[in-house]
Parts: structure tokens; sequence; C-alpha cells
């Protein structure tokens, strides 16, 4: 079953319940489904839940179909397959990991669209003229917010917007107000109103998706491993920016037993990210060569007549092989910063070996 799924569900009047039930009455026990899109989702898991063993197959490793190709032959081929055994399903997590890895994802597509209507209000201030993005680091930090707000409500006074100003911003009030002198136009106001208030509007909608991963994680908490001793003070005080309100590390500590956050390049949101992805028992992968090869990070094994024809690594779209990527960026990052700052000590050598 994959693309022609539809076929089949309006043949028994789009009721996947009911193709469920024609199953049982067939004797089915086992279903492979390719992953096409987002169609798989709603059969397969209703399929799961009425106690089918669903294999899904990366359309990639079952297309070759011999002779005329179309969404019947496809399916007869996929049956033939797995019927021998040789289909491998792809790697799905339990259904309360499944659930939060859809919040987080669902955050994460908030967390875009938010920095969309950032783009736009900087750009309702640049066609005002107000300079604030040049004084100030982030415009949606406590001054940026605090001036585009009263900005919104109706001051246009420079002298009273530097006011604003936090006392942990490095521009001085004489700065931010020199920035702030601008053209006062109603259209750019207006746009610059409706971007703050679709902001909002995300800000919102992502701390709804807050309370519900804190939830899910407390109810994993509860059937996790049991911490050994107290959780370490953290190597990293200074809190990321757009990461859930509630404490990931400490939730987390009590859902692995252990703190991820140990390992360099792995700060509390990325971990949660990571645990999303490929859940919280690895024993679906034999070894770390495996683990690796899922990843698509492993190099290729293109071998013919003893001569290797390719050993390029697989393209892929893998969530959590970006993760470890900005992970490994995030340590040679910290390798170079502490490398110029003893470049120029001559008791120290630095080896740049990887």
């Amino acid at each position: 079953m994959h693309r022609h799924a539809s076929a089949c569900i309006r043949h028994i009047r789009q009721d996947l319940h009911k193709l469920a039930d024609w199953f049982k009455a067939c004797g089915v026990t086992s279903v492979a489904m390719e992953s096409t899109g987002v169609y798989w989702f709603p059969v397969y898991e209703i399929l799961e839940q009425r106690g089918f063993e669903v294999i899904l197959v990366n359309a990639r490793y079952a297309k070759n179909v011999p002779g005329r190709k179309t969404d019947v032959s496809d399916t007869a081929w996929l049956r033939q397959l797995h019927s021998y055994g040789l289909l491998r399903g792809s790697f799905r997590p339990d259904a309360e990991i499944a659930t939060l890895r859809a919040y987080l994802r669902q955050r994460e597509r908030l967390v875009e669209y938010a920095a969309a209507h950032i783009q736009h209000m900087q750009k309702a201030l640049m066609e005002m003229n107000l300079q604030l993005h040049h004084v100030v680091s982030d415009i949606t930090g406590a001054t940026g917010m605090r001036i585009i707000r009263a900005i919104v409500a109706g001051e246009r006074n420079p002298d009273v917007l530097a006011t604003y100003r936090d006392v942990r911003c490095h521009s001085s009030i004489e700065t931010i107000r020199a920035a702030l002198v601008g053209n006062d136009r109603h259209e750019h106001v207006f746009a610059l109103t409706q971007s703050l208030e679709l902001y909002d509007v995300y800000q919102a909608k992502m701390l709804d998706c807050d309370r519900k991963l804190e939830v899910l994680i407390s109810a994993l908490n509860t059937k996790g491993a049991r911490p050994v001793g107290k959780l370490a003070k953290p190597r990293l005080k200074t809190k990321q920016v757009n990461t859930p309100i509630f404490d990931i590390r400490t939730a987390l500590y009590g859902v692995l037993g252990v703190d991820l956050t140990e390992i360099h390049g792995l700060g509390p949101s990325l971990a949660l990210k990571l645990i999303g992805e490929c859940g919280t028992d690895l024993r679906a992968w034999p070894s770390a060569k495996h683990f690796t090869s899922w990843l698509c990070l492993a190099p290729g094994n293109k071998i013919s007549g003893g001569k290797v024809l390719s050993s390029r690594t697989r393209r892929s779209s893998s969530r959590a092989a970006a993760l470890l990527r900005l992970a490994a960026t995030t340590v040679g990052g910290a390798r170079q910063r502490w490398e110029h700052s003893i470049v120029g000590c001559p008791h120290v050598r630095v080896n740049r070996r990887p």
C-alpha cells in the first residue's frame, strides 16, 4: 500500500477502519507500505492501533519494479518482497516518542514563522529610517521589544524611546536616541503593527507547545530510568534563544537517568530534539556502525570487480543527522576559540590533527 492508497480507500468508501476490518477478515497479520509524502500517516497509525505488524519501507529500496510500472504492480511487488522477508522497515519510535517528535516539529515550524515576522518588523523599521538593529544585538530582546511596542502605541519622540533601554544593553542612551530619529509614515507603522501582532501570536502558540511538551516529558519521567545521584551544575549557564520555557535539562535527566549535556556540543534543546528523533532506546540499531549508516553519515560502499566505484555519502534529509552536524560545528567553533586564546603562549603547542 502506498500512493494508490487513495484508490483503495475510495473502494471501501474512504473508511480506514473498514479497511482494517477487511484485513482482519482476510487473515492479514502484517502490512508493508511505502513512505510517500504524508499520505501513509493515518493508514499506518490506524493499522498499528488495530494490532497489525506494519512495516514502513523506504521507497528507494523498493523502486525497481520489473515490467511496466503501475500502482497495482507496485503493490504486488511489495507483497511479493514482503512475503519473502526481503523488506526492511524504517525506524519508527514508540507512540509517546512519536508524539514528542510531533510537538517538537510543530514548535520548530512556529519558530520559523515567527522569524519571518521579525524580518518584517525590521524591514518596516528601516523604511521608517529607524536603525534599531544597528544599536541592539536583537530587536526581539528586552530593549528592542520595549521600543517597538512604544512605537506601535504611538510614541515618536526619540528621547522618550531611548529611555526604554534595558540596563544590560551595550549601547548608550545617546546612541540609541540617534538611531531612532526617523520618518513617521502611517503605512510603515501599520506594517510594523501587524508584524508585531503576528509575532506575538506565534509566541503564544509556542508557549502552548511548551506546555504540551512539559506534560509529555513528565509522563515519560515516571517510566524512565531512575537517575543515579543528583544532577551536576550546568557547564553553560547562558540560556539559548527560542528554547522551551521549562527546565529541559532536569526533565531529560529524569527520563534518561544520564545528563546528555555533559557531551560537548549538546545543549538541552539539542538533546531534546535528538530524543524526539531517535527515541530513548538505541537498541533498534545493533551497533554504532548501523546507527551511523541510518543517519547517512557513513561513506557509501559501491564495489564491483574489486574496484571501488563510489564512496560518496548518501543524500539525506535526516533531522537527527542535521542535529549532530550542528553539535559537531559547535565543538569545532569552541576548539578554534580555544586555539586563538592560547596562540600567543610560547609554552603551549596545539595539536591540529583531528
